[in-house]
């Protein structure tokens, strides 16, 4: 389920060049529809926490499956773009209900490895992600149509909640989360944690969301054979398989907190080298460090919270963190949509990306040397 949800999201980007193409847009209207899935994963989290204080975590799981298969196949009809936007909206709302309701089960269903459990459910995310630009390609050069990429994301969806039914009737589930029946009380108390996992998220992920979304485009600017630069999200997402795994068995034994400000400086470093970087096996190197780094940070923070948030404020001050969090970074390709627009070169934008946030990063050390951010 992990798979599709995320396939849901990711998918937008191979297909952008298709997009403009088709129906004649510009990058920053492309990068729109980009962004409209990931503001819809993040519109439904808190509604979601919310729902979770009253309904059980797996049937939520069920109830995303059945939007995610709706969703895909609105979106396969999609004949302008705004009926595409709100296709991707209501693909990204499928992801988002998921994840607020999964994540919390999965590190449950697993307490005394939290870390390595987020890490092998993120994995199969990430392989998703992996699988998204060969997919298209695939699609692509057997139908040459877009749709039916859809068509196959929501007959999917529907054979595997399904599955997850069957499979759910037949097994003893946590009751953990049985307490966490107050959604306002949940971030009274636990604002600390979940504040530092929005700025950390939010931040990263506003830089990550511009650069992925637009990262085939991006190459083309530098040099890099289109050939090469449409396989290129393969490298940046592939790295992120291991990534997950290693991730989050290191997420269950080093300090947290120091963990992931590494993580986030390591990738500001990596993004402003990039932007200096000339030649094909220079730049496709420089790829796979990029992605195995920024995905090193989503089960590293996922640990930091799931294993230190109480059973009767997890699902709720989860929902809190993942609903701030991607309101943040969804605007991400849109924002460098329209500097592209606005003349800006992809170089220019990334460098200042990426000082900013290293601005934030500091800020962190800082914080974190006099013992002021929560552990």
């Amino acid at each position: 389920m992990f798979f599709l949800v995320n396939l849901g999201r990711v998918v937008f980007a191979p297909l952008l060049q298709e997009f403009i193409a088709v129906f004649g847009i510009t990058e920053g209207t492309a990068g729109l529809i980009a962004t409209m899935a990931w503001l819809g994963s993040a519109l439904l989290r808190l509604p979601t926490g919310w729902i979770l204080t009253h309904v059980a975590r797996h049937r939520v799981i069920l109830a995303a499956g059945g939007v995610l298969t709706t969703a895909a196949a609105f979106t396969a009809s999609a004949t302008s773009v705004p009926m595409l936007s709100v296709g991707a909206l209501l693909m990204g709302l499928s992801s988002g209900a998921y994840l607020v309701a999964a994540n919390p089960l999965v590190s449950e269903l697993y307490p005394g490895r939290v870390g390595w459990a987020l890490g092998v459910h993120g994995m199969a995310s990430q392989i998703a992600a992996v699988a998204a630009a060969p997919i298209v390609t695939l699609v692509l050069s057997l139908f040459f149509e877009w749709r039916v990429v859809f068509a196959g994301i929501a007959i999917a969806a529907a054979v595997v909640t399904l599955a997850l039914y069957v499979a759910a009737r037949r097994t003893t589930l946590p009751d953990a989360g049985t307490d966490d029946r107050d959604l306002v009380g949940a971030i009274r108390s636990q604002w600390p944690i979940v504040g530092l996992g929005v700025l950390v998220v939010g931040t990263t992920g506003f830089v990550w969301q511009g650069l992925f979304n637009f990262y085939e485009l991006y190459m083309g600017t530098k040099g890099v054979p289109d050939a090469v630069a449409k396989n290129l999200l393969t490298v940046l997402f592939g790295a992120g398989v291991p990534a997950f795994f290693v991730s989050g068995r290191l997420a269950d034994r080093l300090p947290r907190v120091p963990y992931i400000l590494a993580i986030i400086g390591a990738f500001t470093g990596s993004l402003l080298v990039l932007t200096v970087t000339r030649g094909t096996v220079a730049i496709v190197a420089l790829t796979a460090v990029i992605g195995y780094v920024i995905h090193s940070l989503f089960p590293a923070i996922d640990t930091l919270l799931l294993d230190t948030l109480p059973s009767e404020a997890r699902a709720s001050s989860y929902a809190w963190y993942s609903a701030g969090m991607m309101i943040l970074q969804a605007t991400g390709s849109s924002a460098v949509g329209a500097l592209r627009d606005g003349g800006f070169a992809y170089d220019v934008i990334f460098t200042r990306l990426a000082l900013a946030l290293s601005i934030v990063v500091v800020g962190l050390i800082a914080l974190q040397q006099t013992d002021r951010l929560p552990t």
